[in-house]
């Protein structure tokens, strides 16, 4: 089992930056892939990024290319979301994910950590 423990988020104004963390903790040693989702009110979850362990290559949804950063700390077992330029299209819930392989799915999940941003 890995357990996986989000914090970070928050509101922010239009334009402004919030860093998202995510800490693994359990059976870390097993996870390919960790990657950030989120979901608003009223709308279905979606991909926003994604990265291996391993290799550090990573992944954006179009919506947040250029905008958020995400990185590993693999001594630590933790991934950032650096997210900057902030818009009120951004205001969701974000869920950090692993998964074990490189054809399986997400099957960890955290608890989500609101973030806000306002106009």
């Amino acid at each position: 089992q890995v357990q996986l423990v989000e914090s970070g988020g928050g509101w922010v104004q239009a334009g402004g930056s919030l860093r998202l963390s995510c800490a693994a903790s359990g059976r870390t040693f097993s996870v390919y892939r960790m990657g950030w989702f989120r979901q608003a009110p009223g709308k279905e979850r979606e991909f926003v990024s994604a990265i291996i362990r391993s290799s550090g290559r990573t992944y954006y949804a179009d919506s947040v290319k250029g905008r958020f950063t995400i990185s590993r700390d693999n001594a630590e077992n933790t991934v950032y979301l650096q997210m900057s330029s902030l818009k009120p299209d951004d205001t969701a819930v974000y869920y950090c994910a692993a998964s074990s392989g490189s054809i399986l799915g997400y099957g960890y999940w955290g608890q989500g950590t609101q973030v806000t941003v306002s106009s």
